[in-house]
């Protein structure tokens, strides 16, 4: 078996932003609402891996201010999002329900390029499990394996959000798990600058 598929599994599948919003839309929203979000991480952490397969880590060590822009820009969208998660309040989850929506699939494609585990996993994969083709062959390579095993890392995490959504029958439940999330998201923001 090609090495590349557990690396990517491994690092796909342990906690970070994706499976943290994943599971909270799973528990707040279901898992047919969360269908789009989960399609545009598919596709958005494909993209990723193809343009690290084409060099953009090169392009972000030849421009350090280029590569701080984008940490920055990571950490506090991520931040940000794990604040709206914090000061949420809802009474039950039919209010959470009607209160926030889902990512759509645009929004999760473009929400990928600001994810640091992403990048981070596309650009070791890309470094350290080169099969020798092409340049495009690699890029598709890498698209493909990201895409592919993350569909089902994504279906996993709304499934088990859609699960713990039974356990989260009281505000005081709501408010614990989403403290709870947004606290474990907003330590992903950390995970820019290491």
């Amino acid at each position: 078996m090609d090495p590349l598929y557990p690396f990517v599994f491994a690092g796909l599948f342990s906690p970070g932003p994706n499976v943290i919003l994943l599971t909270t839309s799973g528990a707040i929203h279901g898992f047919r609402a969360t269908v789009p979000h989960i399609l545009g991480v598919a596709a958005g952490v494909g993209f990723i891996a193809a343009a690290a397969s084409l060099g953009v880590s090169a392009v972000l060590l030849a421009y350090p201010l280029a590569a701080m822009v984008m940490k920055v820009t990571a950490a506090a969208w991520i931040v940000y999002m794990a604040w709206a998660l914090w000061r949420s309040k809802p009474a039950d989850p039919d209010t959470a329900q009607r209160s926030t929506r889902p990512f759509t699939f645009l929004e999760a494609v473009l929400f990928q390029g600001v994810n640091p585990k992403v990048w981070a996993v596309s650009l070791s994969a890309a470094a350290g499990f080169g099969a020798g083709g092409t340049l495009i062959s690699e890029a598709t390579r890498l698209a493909t394996a990201f895409s592919g095993i993350n569909l089902f890392v994504c279906l996993f995490w709304t499934f088990a959000g859609t699960l713990l959504a039974r356990l989260l029958t009281t505000a005081r439940a709501w408010n614990i798990f989403s403290k709870t999330m947004a606290t474990a998201l907003a330590i992903t923001a950390t995970m820019v600058f290491l």
